[in-house]
């Protein structure tokens, strides 16, 4: 038995013969198993729903005012017109819950809103991706935001805006931004230069903190170029002390 077994004591044909009699066990009472995880599944798959529809209807019950506070943003941001609606549809379980959420936007007066993809420019994006991470900032404990370059396509008094707003959303996180727009630039509480420097066989990217003076001169030529004139510095000075 031992050498049929490949087993060199007593004591490994015991283990074996323990095994054999637990597959055979779990055989016999098969039907019983799977009556049990029928019976697992059907409560888990109820448990599951009852919290997937708590969640569901918590969402929706924050619909009305999260359009509101979305819409008031955009307003300031230069989108007099704008409107937004949350499209709902129920759907299959997943990891995310029984909803089907799809934000519909229209940016000028008397169009309906539509799914944003297919209705909303490049600026218009820009600044409701925008809009979504303030309201979001205010609900979420994350230590850190980063924006990179999401004020594509604005400039000007909304610009200005926009970087008030991100003075307000960094009193309770730490916000990075990745800016060309001067306005942008002069809101923040350090600046950062990014630029690359050319060795011999590549370009290594570097980034060094400005001192007060360094920084007036980069927003300058974010204003005026790279030779930028009096009135650039004159510009740059205003928008760091406002």
């Amino acid at each position: 038995m031992q050498n049929k077994h490949h087993v060199t004591d007593i004591a490994g044909l015991l283990a074996i013969q323990e095994k054999l009699e637990e597959e055979t066990f779990i055989a016999s009472h098969l039907d019983e198993e799977i009556a049990t995880a029928k019976k697992n599944l059907a409560a888990n798959e109820e448990s599951m729903l009852q919290a997937a529809q708590a969640l569901s209807k918590k969402r929706q019950s924050v619909f009305i005012d999260f359009e509101r506070e979305l819409t008031g943003l955009l307003v300031q941001l230069g989108m007099p017109d704008a409107k937004l609606e949350l499209s709902h549809q129920k759907k299959d379980p997943s990891i995310n819950g029984i909803d089907d959420i799809e934000l519909h936007f229209s940016a000028n007066k008397g169009v309906s809103p539509a799914p944003l993809n297919k209705v909303a420019s490049g600026g218009e994006f820009s600044r409701l991706m925008f809009c979504l991470k303030y309201v979001i900032a205010n609900k979420t404990a994350l230590p850190t935001m980063v924006f990179d370059e999401i004020d594509a396509g604005i400039s000007g008094e909304i610009a200005l805006q926009m970087g008030k707003m991100m003075q307000k959303m960094a009193l309770g996180h730490q916000v990075i931004t990745i800016s060309h727009l001067p306005q942008i630039a002069a809101k923040g509480k350090a600046h950062f230069f990014v630029y690359k420097e050319n060795e011999l066989d590549r370009s290594i990217s570097k980034v060094r903190q400005l001192n007060d003076q360094e920084r007036i001169k980069e927003i300058a030529k974010m204003i005026g170029g790279d030779n930028p004139s009096d009135n650039a510095f004159k510009s740059a000075k205003e928008l760091v002390l406002s």
